[in-house]
């Protein structure tokens, strides 16, 4: 009898403690769980992929002499700036001047026998009137001062090139700008044709870069890109690719491009800063991305991820279209924000409209910040 009394006053206890929570007729408050939370990852800045470059002049000029002599003096080291018709480097021109001087005495002795020949011409023409001579002597003067006056132009043409030859022994700018490097010292012999100095054009600065061949077909002549400069990281210069080369470098297997740079800052960059050129990738890879464990079964077969709505706290399963999946990511095309607030890990535990407690992955909360508008 008296464990039967315990029993019912341990019932009687229980039924009033269940009566007294109902009483009001109300359901019971559940307390908000913890759930993990992420942004979702990549997006513009994640997708642009930097390529290692160097500031170039967009016209790169080797400077020769159109002669080969001996160099006696250069005028101007790497890093000067100079002007057009300045001149760079000098040849010895003694050689020169006396092919000149045998070319002017070639050409005084052919003016000689042109006149020569002239005064004969005229002497036979009247002669040949009066019946003097024969009609054919007359012509073979017409013919020997034809000769003459031909050896003449000759001479004359031969001396201006020795004359020019002369003036090859100066070598001279063709344009205003900097010279970016010297291949030559004084007293070198050099040959026709060989680089003396490199000049940089001004009017143009550009940044090359090698791509990558198994990626050669993601870029495209005017593509516009970013140029960040190595002493200037927190600065991103506008740009666009203005070539490509048409065929792979033999030994770096990378294809050659130039990047111009637009408007003012053409003048912010100077020939031979390192740079990075961000290219933004394109379709997928340029996508958000999520965790694996963030993807949940939607409705009728589909995907879906629980999304945290940051003012009450509630989730709510919002479909999604996914991209390929990845060891640990997938790629989202569509149905997220960058500035959603995703749940990440047991999202098999929630339902629609559950109040949950967002943290990070170090467990701390996620302070939620109200959209713009809201009170």
């Amino acid at each position: 009898m008296h464990g039967q009394g315990l029993r019912g006053i341990g019932m009687g206890l229980f039924l009033g403690l269940a009566l007294s929570a109902c009483g009001d007729g109300g359901e019971t408050a559940e307390t908000p769980r913890p759930a993990m939370v992420v942004h979702p990852s990549g997006g513009v800045e994640a997708a642009l992929t930097a390529y290692a470059g160097e500031v170039r002049a967009r016209e790169e000029s080797p400077l020769s002499f159109r002669v080969g002599g001996n160099l006696i003096r250069r005028n101007v080291d790497a890093g000067a700036r100079v002007r057009r018709g300045e001149i760079l480097a000098l040849l010895d021109a003694g050689d020169f001047g006396l092919q000149e001087q045998a070319a002017r005495a070639e050409l005084a002795a052919a003016e000689a026998e042109l006149a020569r020949t002239r005064g004969d011409r005229d002497r036979y023409a009247k002669l040949v009137e009066q019946a003097v001579v024969s009609r054919s002597a007359y012509d073979a003067q017409v013919a020997a001062w034809k000769a003459a006056e031909g050896r003449a132009r000759a001479a004359r043409a031969q001396m201006e090139v020795m004359r020019n030859q002369a003036g090859y022994s100066q070598l001279r700018a063709p344009r205003d700008g900097v010279i970016a490097s010297r291949q030559a010292e004084a007293g070198q012999v050099v040959a026709a044709g060989q680089t003396i100095y490199t000049l940089a054009a001004d009017g143009g600065r550009e940044v090359a870069i090698g791509l990558p061949e198994n990626r050669i077909r993601e870029f495209s002549v005017g593509q516009p890109v970013l140029v960040e400069l190595w002493n200037a990281p927190d600065e991103r210069l506008p740009g666009a690719i203005r070539e490509i080369a048409p065929a792979a470098d033999p030994q770096t297997r990378t294809y050659a491009a130039r990047v111009s740079l637009v408007g003012e800052a053409v003048n912010a960059v100077e020939l031979g800063q390192s740079a990075r050129v961000y290219v933004q990738e394109q379709g997928a890879k340029a996508a958000l991305k999520l965790p694996l464990s963030a993807v949940q079964r939607g409705a009728q077969g589909g995907t879906a991820v629980w999304v945290v709505d940051p003012k009450t706290g509630k989730v709510a399963l919002r479909p999604v279209r996914l991209g390929a999946y990845g060891d640990t990511e997938v790629p989202v095309l569509s149905g997220v924000a960058a500035t959603d607030w995703v749940v990440a890990g047991g999202g098999h535990l929630l339902r629609e409209g559950v109040a949950v407690t967002p943290v990070d992955r170090d467990n701390r909360p996620v302070l939620a910040v109200p959209a713009k508008g809201a009170p």
